[in-house]
């Protein structure tokens, strides 16, 4: 397929434009800029308010819708919204942390809380508001920052057979506005020539759909569509087309040997030697104690001698053997550590690019060629195209929030359902007013020439005022006005509550004292049952859109921070008081040799799941929360420290800070209690085991005094026997005769 031209592609972008702007399309954007209309006090048409002035009737309105939309807008954007970051495996923990930072910081960087507010204001007004998720490539001295925008709803077409609420399945968005060409060429200096050159040719539009003469649409056109220079000079207005399209793409996923650097390849033959003397040392003593088992077992007989020889060669052999399997494997590991293998995913211009270097080619492992969604962003001014490039990202970064999908591209704004009401509501209030007009100020039924038109005109009405007539005429009649039926006043307050009902915003939300509990916790319930209708609208569709607002960031910060980044989060506490955070991404790590190794929180690598904190923008009634904790304390499940944490009392921080400190005080006295306690124990246990030392030691001493008095007894015994012995012996002799003693 030959590719085509510049010219013939800008011509196809407006061509789908046109298309997009089908009679469907136009009648919802007719029907929402009645929505719009009506929400801004814009309730009468032209006819209508000529056909009012005619018959002297009132054409003031009674805008009931507008503080419908202020309570909803209040309640949805209470808050700023909180994204949950969830790490795909543990070493992503502590960047996914990082990450819920990151989003905080360009949320504050972007004013997110006025381009949120405005979002919801076009989703209640008009059906849908939609975020821009974009990088401002100039900010942050050209390092760039992401940002969140917001676009009318008006200037978006979105594919026609779409029917996800997120436009998920949308095979195209287009963003199509006019601007002047001065404008364009300051946002798009690279190309001002060709924007100086373009011919367009912008559309026509009115400001609004309550004027329906031509000649009005066209007074409207030239109101809105005129722009002027700081000198007061008009300039050119051109169309401007920005369309973002999904395209399935081949990429390929590379595998690439990484050589390593001077000192790990120093470090890793250092090892491999020490390595190889550990194993060639085992072999070898393995190898002597089975040549001394041989000899021993030759030695006893146990083998014969050629038995022995064949043993002891088989052995050697299995040694020089095991030598050599153990050079292969540490080779094939030194191979296999110089080569480090990374994956790399690249496109097939850049893979054909890479494989046609012979450098690189010889390092490519493997290449797995799959598919992938980008999305294309194609500009286009008047009749010229611009640029054309893809994202890195896979989902549209304009992301919408409808208020009622139906289906289709063309969602429902939350005042649609009210203007018929509130035309009701206005229609009654006319016919009583002007009713009440008329008893106040009487018309009279006269014959002509019975009296001076001129002066009845100008006195009729002033109290005690003296009207003639001429004579031989009829008196002037008064014309009293019928009484009004009673079904207006029933008609009036029957909308309005019908109007709450449609709307779920009852009038207790508003500041109705009549119709408010008048207990607290009557309040409360009241309060919490009262808002569902505007909860089932954050739960189902707000929040949803906040969580994909949230992948959408997630995907194109992840693909724009890639260099070292450190940042500052101001997070709001409990009170009013603030707290800075700093934070530091892709900071790099560096050898010995500084070259660059690695990235200490490596964001664009990092794999993590984002996920709305669920009920984050809604509000919090403080006084319930503050008595939930309090009666949380005293039940004795929270201490202190964490119900003053929750209080707006002045100073609370220095406060928690004395407290703590008293704790730390505390828990250190508590602290030398115990030690205090321990050791009186243990002098306690000691002096026990001394005084048991001492009974043991006398009664040692008193056991070795009696056993010495026991030997030296048995001594003396001995000793006695032994003498008694001999003098018995002697004795005996001496009794013994004469001649046997010889």
């Amino acid at each position: 397929m030959p590719r085509k031209s510049k010219k013939d592609r800008a011509e196809e972008i407006r061509l789908l434009w046109q298309r997009s702007s089908s009679n469907e399309r136009r009648k919802w954007q007719s029907s929402q800029q009645q929505s719009y209309d009506f929400s801004l006090g814009d309730q009468l048409t032209k006819d209508e308010m000529s056909n009012l002035e005619e018959a002297g009737m009132p054409t003031f309105i009674i805008n009931r819708i507008t503080p419908v939309i202020r309570m909803i807008k209040y309640f949805v954007t209470a808050n700023n919204p909180r994204w949950q970051s969830v790490g795909a495996d543990g070493s992503d923990i502590d960047i996914a942390a990082v990450h819920a930072d990151l989003a905080a910081y360009c949320w504050g960087l972007s004013g997110g809380k006025a381009i949120m507010s405005q979002v919801v204001d076009d989703a209640i007004r008009k059906g849908v508001g939609y975020f821009h998720v974009d990088v401002d490539v100039d900010a942050d001295r050209g390092m760039g920052e992401v940002i969140f925008k917001s676009i009318d709803p008006f200037d978006v077409y979105v594919d026609p057979m779409s029917r996800d609420f997120l436009l998920r399945d949308a095979a195209y968005i287009i963003v199509k506005k006019d601007l002047p060409k001065n404008y364009l060429a300051k946002q798009f200096p690279d190309f001002k020539r060709k924007i100086n050159t373009a011919n367009g040719s912008p559309s026509l539009q009115s400001i609004s759909q309550r004027d329906t003469d031509d000649s009005d649409i066209i007074q409207h056109y030239d109101l809105a569509q005129q722009a002027y220079t700081a000198e007061g000079k008009e300039e050119e207005l051109i169309d401007y087309y920005e369309m973002y399209s999904r395209e399935r793409l081949v990429f390929y996923n590379l595998f690439i040997k990484e050589p390593m650097s001077i000192k790990e390849q120093n470090e890793m033959k250092e090892q491999i030697q020490q390595t190889v003397e550990i194993s060639t040392q085992e072999i070898d003593v393995a190898l002597e104690e089975q040549m001394k088992q041989i000899g021993d077992a030759l030695q006893a007989g146990q083998i014969i001698e050629s038995r022995a020889q064949l043993e002891a060669e088989k052995a050697q052999i299995e040694a020089d053997e095991a030598k050599k399997q153990q050079s292969l494997a540490i080779q094939a590991e030194v191979e296999e550590r110089m080569t480090q293998v990374s994956s790399k995913v690249v496109s097939e211009v850049e893979y054909k690019a890479l494989i046609e270097s012979p450098l690189i080619s010889e390092r490519i492992v493997d290449a797995v060629r799959f598919y992938d969604t980008r999305i294309k962003v194609t500009i286009v001014v008047g009749d010229k195209l611009l640029q054309e490039n893809y994202l890195a990202n896979t989902l549209y970064p304009i992301v919408p929030v409808p208020y009622t999908h139906t289906g289709t591209p063309y969602p429902i704004s939350a005042v649609t359902p009210l203007v018929g009401k509130q035309q009701e509501i206005n229609k009654a209030h006319q016919i009583l007013i002007h009713n009440a007009n008329l008893g106040s100020n009487l018309r009279w039924l006269y014959e002509e020439g019975s009296m001076p038109e001129e002066e009845w005109e100008k006195y009729s009405s002033s109290p005690g005022a003296l009207l003639k007539y001429r004579q031989g005429f009829n008196p002037p009649t008064p014309i009293t006005p019928l009484p009004v039926n009673q079904a207006f006043s029933v008609i009036t307050e029957s909308g309005k509550l019908d109007l709450e009902y449609l709307s779920g915003v009852p009038r207790f939300l508003q500041g109705d004292t009549q119709s408010q509990h008048d207990t607290y916790r009557g309040m409360l319930a009241m309060d919490e049952y009262g808002t569902r209708a505007i909860k089932e609208w954050v739960n189902t569709v707000f929040e949803p859109s906040i969580g994909h607002l949230g992948r959408v960031f997630k995907e194109i910060s992840q693909s724009h921070y890639t260099s070292n980044k450190v940042f500052r989060v101001v997070q709001p506490g409990a009170g009013h008081e603030y707290s800075e955070k700093e934070v530091e991404i892709n900071k790099m790590i560096y050898d010995d040799y500084g070259r660059a190794v690695g990235k200490f929180n490596d964001y664009a690598s990092a794999r993590f799941d984002v996920r709305e904190v669920g009920g984050a923008t809604m509000p919090v009634n403080r006084w319930a929360l503050l008595d939930e904790y309090f009666r949380w304390f005293q039940a004795g499940a929270i201490d202190d420290i964490a119900f003053l944490q929750e209080t707006d009392v002045r100073n609370k921080e220095k406060i928690i800070e004395r407290k703590s400190l008293y704790s730390q005080l505390m828990s250190q006295v508590s602290q030398l209690e115990e030690a205090l306690k321990d050791r009186d124990g243990t002098i306690e246990t000691l002096t026990r085991q001394v005084v048991q030392a001492g009974i043991k030691d006398s009664v040692r001493e008193a056991g070795v005094g009696i056993r010495a008095e026991a030997l030296k007894s048995e001594a003396e015994q001995k000793y006695y026997r032994k003498k008694l012995q001999v003098e018995a012996d002697k004795a005996k002799y001496d009794m013994q005769p004469s001649a046997k003693k010889k």
